[in-house]
């Protein structure tokens, strides 16, 4: 198992690592460990969902409920941005 040591943490935030730690019912370390664990395995999750729908989960919540037209296999073509 590899270490990690963390220099220069807030005392603010240590005091709260134990406090979690504590309503959890285990080590501070313990408690340093599963969040790191956690905070990886959502980013590896998120990232493994294809961006089309990630774009489409993200934009949801703002109110598009269109669907978006699958792109895959057309030739790409510069956008026009003048009027």
């Amino acid at each position: 198992m590899a270490q990690l040591i963390v220099r220069q943490l807030d005392e603010t935030v240590k005091s709260k690592l134990r406090q979690r730690a504590r309503r959890h019912g285990r080590s501070t370390e313990e408690e340093v460990r599963d969040i790191l664990s956690n905070a990886v395995r959502k980013e590896e999750a998120a990232s493994s969902r294809p961006l089309g729908t990630r774009l489409k989960a993200r934009f949801t919540r703002m109110g598009l409920d269109k669907e978006i037209p699958e792109l895959r296999g057309q030739p790409a073509k510069p956008a026009n941005l003048v009027r």
